[in-house]
């Protein structure tokens, strides 16, 4: 998701899990920012896929709202679970600075969110 007009992009953190630290730069000039309130995950012994998509409630159509997947990315289990480690530190953030989220499938209801799962 894009930052709002007053707000500065997030600076990547450092990479977790690397053995020897490397000074290198981040080049952002290509990056597409995207929103997504779903995300499947599957995957095999040498990748993992991650698909993202935005559920349209309002697109009902036979009962069921409709999903357009947007994105999807591929990536070893050696970076997912670097990828795991620095979003369950995120979420840990997050919850200390603005409260535990609920994933309560009832509760998000209301909210226009349905908690990033079908």
């Amino acid at each position: 998701m894009a930052p709002l007009p007053n707000e500065e992009s997030p600076k990547p953190k450092a990479v977790i899990g690397r053995k020897h630290s490397q000074a290198f730069g981040w080049d952002s000039s290509q990056v597409k920012s995207t929103y997504a309130n779903v995300c499947n995950v599957t995957g095999t012994r040498e990748e993992v896929v991650l698909d993202f998509g935005v559920y349209h409630p309002w697109e009902r159509k036979g009962g069921a709202g409709g999903i357009e997947l947007t994105n999807r990315v591929v990536l070893s289990p050696f970076a997912v679970k670097r990828l795991a480690m620095m979003l369950n530190t995120l979420t840990h953030e997050y919850e200390a600075r603005y409260g535990k989220l609920d994933l309560d499938m009832n509760a998000a209801a209301g909210s226009g969110d349905n908690g990033g799962t079908e």
